[in-house]
């Protein structure tokens, strides 16, 4: 009979740096729209694995001198290329020793998620999103912070995360929670979107366990993950410089838009794909 340890030591091989694993009914009580087990229904087990960011990409950022190591390197490159080779490898092994299995790769939201119409009374709608950090929580990688980033004690916020569901039965990892995010509120005082509550929070239940994060502003924080501010970002348009200001600052509910500009605001990324000539680069 397969025993975690195998299974993990094969991810490892796979090129993995983390692995962990939960049992399915920990998903028990989530939204369907988000439980995999609506997937995969005779799953046993889920198997998380972690692939880290290296810290060096960061460091161009920082110095302002080399952008585009993170955005290839620590986001394109895992998620599209080297992840899902991993995760292909960790299915194929565990079919190979005789359960089906799902590879789950950070992708299958840009392919349809929650697009579709239930096929029979009780379902989801296609496609169920696997909702990542919490699935990470599930498998024993880390916790979720106070900032809502998915958080490991071997890299902090620094890496992404590929799943496979399975009908083996293996061996779950601890539930981990309260060890590596300590309130500190960092998060909050840095983020240039000032996305993060302070005082207002969200909390959901994982197998008896309560997760709390601070509320975030999902408007503001997806404006600023794909355009930066002017603060940070030196290929910002002046255009653009005032639209993220905007943003931020709320002025433009304020402002008495018209709908077109209205509808520039709501449609963030589709508006800065079209006036933000590094953005528009970067999805060619």
């Amino acid at each position: 009979m397969l025993t975690a340890k195998e299974v993990k030591e094969h991810a490892l091989r796979c090129g993995a740096d983390v692995v962990g694993i939960g049992s399915m009914d920990r998903f028990e009580g989530s939204p369907k729209q988000f439980d995999p087990r609506y997937i995969m229904p005779r799953a046993k087990s889920i198997v998380g694995m972690a692939i880290r960011v290296h810290r060096g990409l960061l460091r161009g950022i920082e110095e302002g001198t080399y952008f585009a190591g993170y955005p290839s390197m620590g986001y394109a490159n895992i998620n599209d290329v080297y992840a899902p080779m991993v995760v292909r490898e960790l299915a194929s092994f565990l079919e190979d020793e005789g359960y089906e299995s799902l590879p789950y790769i950070n992708g299958s939201v840009r392919y349809g998620a929650n697009k579709g119409v239930p096929v029979e009374e009780g379902k989801p709608s296609p496609d169920v999103f696997l909702h990542f950090r919490v699935a990470g929580v599930i498998c024993g990688l880390g916790e979720i912070g106070y900032s809502k980033i998915f958080l490991t004690k071997e890299f902090g916020p620094c890496q992404r995360l590929v799943f496979v569901l399975t009908e083996a039965e293996l061996e779950p990892d601890p539930i981990v929670t309260d060890t590596i995010c300590d309130n500190c509120m960092s998060c909050v005082r840095e983020c240039p979107a000032h996305a993060i509550s302070a005082t207002e929070t969200q909390t959901i239940s994982i197998d008896g366990h309560e997760i709390t994060w601070g509320d975030l502003d999902c408007h503001k924080c997806s404006a600023v993950y794909q355009a930066g501010t002017k603060e940070i970002s030196p290929f910002m348009p002046e255009e653009i410089k005032g639209y993220i200001d905007k943003i931020i600052s709320e002025e433009w509910k304020q402002d008495g838009a018209d709908m077109v500009d209205y509808s520039k605001y709501q449609n963030v990324w589709g508006y800065l794909q079209e006036n933000y000539p590094y953005i528009a680069a970067g999805w060619k």
